[in-house]
């Protein structure tokens, strides 16, 4: 049996997938988690073969549980299912450690199948994301640029984000600056857009 640990915060998505997988003859879910804190912790506990994890889920998010579940576990193999099937998110997951990158609108047949090549060492990624991944390139924002970039996402004062991240003043409107010029953006709110669109932030 490939035995499965599941990660998504959406009960009723959760427990469909868990209902659907466990139909296969040859898969078991064995554990389920809301958020990746979670999901590193049921992993940990029950040792699967392979993780599922969704992105978007509330503290610590799939790509963050996938760095610590590759590092604390790594006879686990991290697969991403998304609904955001953003080029920056495929790159950073692989960094993490995902060997595979699906989103959630395939078809149910194709994820049990994914799951039996990822088990049997393969990458699994999907071929529209990962041709929009070569053509975007890598993030162009360094560290700082992007946690000043999602600070100011919520429409904070340069003060508050100076306040929040403990820099001066000068150095937010040098960050947000250059993290502007480098989305070919006209303004802050177009470069948070365009940097979420990319899956940069």
């Amino acid at each position: 049996m490939i035995r499965v640990v599941l990660a998504e915060d959406q009960g009723m998505v959760r427990g469909a997938l868990a209902s659907l997988l466990n139909l296969e003859p040859d898969i078991e879910v064995v554990g389920e988690a809301a958020d990746g804190e979670e999901a590193a912790e049921v992993v940990a506990r029950a040792r699967p073969d392979i993780v599922l994890l969704d992105i978007e889920m509330p503290g610590a998010g799939g790509l963050a549980a996938a760095a610590a579940i590759t590092r604390r576990t790594p006879g686990c193999r991290v697969m991403i299912l998304t609904t955001f099937g953003r080029p920056g998110y495929l790159r950073t997951a692989m960094e993490a450690g995902a060997v595979a990158f699906l989103v959630k609108d395939s078809p149910a047949r194709e994820l049990a199948a994914a799951i039996r090549r990822v088990h049997a060492g393969e990458r699994v990624i999907d071929p529209a994301l990962a041709a929009a991944a070569l053509s975007a390139g890598p993030n162009p924002l360094s560290a700082r640029e992007r946690d000043v970039l999602s600070a100011a996402a919520d429409g904070s004062t340069i003060g508050d984000i100076a306040g929040r991240l403990h820099l001066s003043e000068g150095t937010v409107r040098n960050y947000l600056s250059s993290a502007i010029q480098k989305t070919h953006a006209r303004n802050r709110i177009e470069a948070v857009r365009r940097a979420r669109t990319q899956g940069w932030l």
